[in-house]
């Protein structure tokens, strides 16, 4: 028998999550009881009787201190209620995982341990967020209620469990936990980190046609998961699967500091995928962040940008098993590239602008109103799980592929021109990123202040900048069309006449970084 434990604990000011959950330093993690604190303070914020028998999700991007976390919270979890952790083999599931775990097996929730795209290592970043029944993020409804838990929290409740060993596959250890003289049961049960995702995607792909591709001696692939969480999947389902030249899967061992990777899947962040790209040895790579829920794709010594990405998945959705005739809506966080506007416009589907922060998309997937969504920071995704998901965009990308080369006789039809003959059929728009890291917080702030007075004044309409002439300018607000709650600040974006945008905002995933988004301009070439 095993008694709950309550201990006194205080607040900490600076537990507010972000739009993907808590990011912060390993060290502000480590530190006295933080990461207790912001953990039972999301037990305290679900209600009890829900909470008590559950069936949570744990698992993480296996960045540095990713195993003393598990620890902590497998104690707290025992001492609240929870009957049951579903914990992802040596505590390693991709983000995309959970929501599929989470989904596939109805669990009640999910704790994430990652701060995805954002540098590992003891001096680096760590982060958790919670994501519900239906496999995605928290609303803001539950992670404003966790901050205002966290300012008041004064105690912990947690059963001292001896350290559980997640390295087999399998029942890891049951409890009973008294607590006022009442007992209940807890169990820790190691899973398969990949089992039920591969599940998930053979249900999706047709696996046979992305062999058939794969075998074609015309075309090579690889990829790089830049030591991140996506390593074990990319050589199942790449290599083992598919039959991928396993030596072309690169970076397959997830590390804790992502082998002094900076795992954010862009030009910058990969130049080696880049380089083998752009010297011709292969037809399709891709890159992978650490928590693998973002992507980028590249074609013989072609890039191919997010916005672009998105545009072509929805375009050729019918090549997917899944999607044909399925796909009535689309969506896009304000500052992605308009691509996927004209793809909607012309196929008469459903279009949805909404904030960054992939939360905003899951209403929209749960009432069955978009298909395909996607963000400019590299994240595609579709209502298959809750959360963009970097191994599904690729093999969406391997899917049209297939599709254009099914006569095996014929020359390849390759990335870039699957790429223009989309331009050629919807026009191009052409989008541009630069982020600011790391700059001051307070100086990010009076630029953001400033800006918000710029937009503010009626004199603003009509100005000329260089050739063009702002038609509209404003912070982003967003009504959601399911249950009306409304989020302010989205961004600030500059609309000009021709339908060009510019746009500012700061960036909510950062543990320290502020950054500028500017996408200018937007433009439609027809």
């Amino acid at each position: 028998m095993s008694e709950v434990k309550v201990i006194p604990t205080t607040p900490f000011k600076d537990q507010k999550p972000g739009t993907s959950g808590l990011r912060k330093k390993v060290k502000v993690f480590s530190t006295g009881f933080y990461l207790h604190n912001f953990v039972q303070s999301l037990f305290n914020t679900l209600p009890a009787s829900e909470l008590k028998g559950a069936t949570l999700v744990v698992g993480g991007d296996g960045r540095y201190w990713n195993n003393e976390a598990l620890q902590i919270i497998i104690q707290l979890s025992a001492g609240n209620g929870v009957a049951k952790l579903l914990i992802g083999q040596n505590g390693i599931l991709s983000t995309p995982a959970v929501s599929a775990v989470v989904r596939a097996r109805k669990a009640y929730g999910a704790i994430i341990l990652t701060a995805s795209h954002n540098p590992g290592g003891e001096h680096n970043d760590f982060g958790i967020k919670y994501n519900t029944g239906n496999g995605g993020p928290a609303p803001e409804s539950i992670t404003n209620a966790i901050y205002a838990e966290s300012l008041k929290i004064s105690q912990l409740r947690l059963v001292d469990v001896p350290h559980v060993d997640l390295s087999k596959v399998g029942p890891a250890g049951s409890w009973t936990v008294s607590s006022g003289g009442v007992s209940s049961q807890f169990a820790v049960e190691v899973i398969d980190s990949v089992a039920d995702y591969l599940a998930l995607m053979k249900s999706i792909f047709d696996f046979d046609s992305l062999k058939k591709l794969m075998a074609r001696p015309d075309f090579k692939f690889t990829s790089d998961s830049l030591n991140g969480v996506t390593g074990p999947y990319c050589t199942r389902i790449f290599a083992e699967e598919l039959g991928a030249d396993p030596a072309a899967i690169k970076g397959c061992v997830p590390m804790p500091d992502f082998g002094g990777h900076h795992p954010d899947p862009n030009l910058t962040y990969a130049p080696e995928l880049v380089k083998l790209m752009y010297s011709g040895q292969y037809e399709l790579g891709c890159a992978f962040d650490g928590d693998g829920d973002r992507n980028m794709v590249l074609g013989n010594k072609f890039f191919v940008n997010p916005s672009d990405s998105l545009a072509i998945i929805a375009a050729n959705a019918d090549s997917i098993p899944y999607f044909r005739g399925k796909l009535k809506g689309v969506s896009r966080s304000m500052p992605t590239g308009s691509a996927i506007d004209r793809v909607a416009q012309r196929l008469g589907l459903e279009f949805f602008e909404v904030p960054t922060g992939w939360k905003f998309f899951g209403n929209l997937m749960d009432a069955g109103r978009i298909q395909i969504c996607g963000e400019e920071s590299f994240g595609t995704g579709s209502d298959h799980i809750r959360e963009k998901d970097g191994l599904w965009a690729v093999l969406a990308w391997l899917s049209i592929v297939a599709h254009y080369n099914s006569d095996p006789s014929k020359p390849l039809v390759t990335v870039a021109e699957i790429a223009r003959q989309h331009w050629t059929k919807y026009g191009r728009n052409f989008f541009t990123r630069h982020d600011f890291e790391e700059v001051d917080s307070d100086a990010a702030n009076k630029m953001m202040a400033h800006l918000n007075t710029v937009i503010s004044d009626p004199a603003v309409k009509g100005r000329k900048v260089g050739n063009y002439e702002i038609a509209s300018a404003d912070d982003f607000e967003y009504t959601d069309p399911i249950d009306g709650s409304v989020s302010k600040n989205q961004g600030i974006r500059f609309v000009f006449t021709d339908g060009s945008r510019l746009v500012f905002r700061l960036s909510g995933t950062g543990s320290r970084q502020l950054c500028k988004r500017k996408v200018p301009p937007s433009l439609f070439v027809s």
